[in-house]
């Protein structure tokens, strides 16, 4: 491995650390209640305190640092005055960039209470993922993802 390849190694991680982190502290903060712009304001005072910035108001000036999407909606939610309610399925979404470097990464969580339908559709997404990851490697085709 070259020099240059760890330090990109070394700047992946560092970023995708303090993306995980946005996360565990926004998961952790989520409850009924909050709007999803007090939850934003979490995730972007974490990437600040790390020195990261968020990728999609750098790359797409995109309205709020994180994307919170909550039930029905698909993805890249922006956070406003929407409020979190017991029973909502809620998708926190984080990018971010330092240094040269990107990271992205988000997952979903059931404010209870959490209905049987939500528990089943959470539970089936991670065996999924968790499929997924059993099935990639290097040099494998990037098909495999899909069938696992």
């Amino acid at each position: 491995m070259t020099a240059e390849s760890e330090k990109d190694i070394e700047g992946l991680l560092k970023i995708g650390r303090i993306v995980g982190l946005a996360i565990q502290a926004m998961r952790e903060a989520l409850q009924p209640g909050m709007t999803t712009a007090a939850l934003d304001v979490i995730g972007e005072k974490v990437l600040r305190q790390h020195g990261a910035r968020s990728a999609p108001q750098l790359v797409y000036k995109f309205p709020g640092a994180t994307c919170i999407s909550i039930n029905d909606e698909a993805a890249h939610g922006i956070p406003g005055n929407r409020t979190v309610q017991p029973g909502d399925l809620v998708n926190i979404d984080v990018s971010a960039e330092m240094d040269g470097y990107f990271a992205d990464s988000g997952g979903s969580i059931g404010v209870p209470p959490v209905s049987a339908e939500n528990k089943r559709l959470l539970s089936a997404t991670k065996s999924a993922l968790q499929n997924a990851l059993d099935a990639v490697s290097a040099g494998r085709p990037i098909n495999v993802i899909g069938r696992a």
